[in-house]
């Protein structure tokens, strides 16, 4: 049975991983972590540390203790948040990164670290992005990305550490609220809409990004970590993605179930620019081919599902 660290749990993705790493392997095999001390369901349902991940003793403290032979590296700050403070988006995301890979060296263990459609730049090809192809990123936290990327396949081609990655696009969570990313708000849409609130798009219509609900996001870091080795041509990192829209289409896919939702554009001009720069929808077919990626949301269906599972939260 793996003994899995979790390094960042406290985020909109480390919240539901937990949940989905503890049900598959069990709860006492989980080690959540984070910064911050947290409450709830995390520290209830198994063991919780408090790591800050840019000091590399305090995981490999916790790496010792609970025997870990899995890292899931978490640690970032996201692509909006990040311009505001380049330095802590580099030193969370850097940082952190070389303290897991370090760390996975010294005592043997794999490593998966989520990458992002924000590794691409304006000079990459935006519609049907390739696997291989170009990255100039314009913003910090696309540079910590394809940095990680390159460190991640150099830990693997250099010391044989079992690094894996995907990149994900915009993801979509009915549990935890975002925390400063590009494509947020495709989840805080859905949260105006069950509320009765008019939204405001922080981006203008006509903006096509990749997105995914969070279940195929979770499905895809543990599948890709149980992945056969032996057929994985690519490691760090995969192009994974479900679906692809713009505001517009995202709005009328809610006024479904809303119709008298309203929504005003009101764009963010950080927010846009990040936008602009990234793919309009990736090319996954190498995912598909190496390790069986097939999700199982499109925006109807993922539609559905949040309406249902926000309005028994909110209402």
């Amino acid at each position: 049975m793996k003994k899995i660290l979790i390094v960042g749990s406290g985020g909109q993705i480390g919240t539901e991983l937990v949940k989905k790493l503890r049900a598959t392997y069990g709860n006492e095999n989980v080690v959540a972590s984070d910064l911050r001390p947290l409450t709830g369901e995390i520290v209830e349902t198994g063991p919780f540390e408090r790591i800050d991940s840019t000091q590399i003793m305090q995981i490999v403290d916790v790496v010792k203790r609970y025997n870990i032979d899995t890292i899931y590296n978490l640690a970032a700050i996201l692509s909006a948040t990040a311009e505001k403070n380049p330095m802590l988006g580099w030193n969370v995301g850097i940082g952190s990164l070389v303290n897991c890979l370090e760390t996975a060296r010294i005592f043997n263990c794999a490593v998966f670290t989520p990458s992002s459609i924000g590794a691409f730049g304006a000079s990459t090809p935006h519609d049907n992005t390739p696997q291989d192809t170009i990255q100039r990123p314009n913003t910090i936290y696309g540079v910590t990305k394809v940095t990680g990327e390159l460190l991640s396949d150099y830990y693997f081609t250099r010391f044989g550490v079992d690094t894996r990655s995907v990149r994900f696009p915009g993801l979509i969570s009915n549990l935890t609220l975002p925390g400063g990313g590009t494509t947020d708000y495709a989840v805080e849409i859905y949260y105006a809409a069950v509320k009765g609130e008019k939204f405001y798009c922080p981006i203008s219509k006509g903006t096509y990004m990749d997105m995914m609900y969070m279940p195929d996001a979770l499905d895809a870091m543990v599948d890709i970590m149980e992945a056969d080795p032996t057929k994985l041509v690519h490691r760090n990192s995969f192009n994974v993605t479900a679906m692809s829209f713009d505001p517009e289409i995202i709005y009328n896919a809610i006024k479904k179930y809303y119709p008298n939702f309203e929504m005003e554009y009101k764009f963010d001009p950080i927010r846009q620019a990040i936008a602009d720069s990234w793919p309009n929808k990736m090319d996954d077919s190498c995912a598909r081919k190496e390790w069986g990626w097939n999700p199982k949301y499109d925006l109807d269906k993922m539609t559905v599902d949040m309406i249902e599972t926000l309005k028994k939260k909110l209402l």
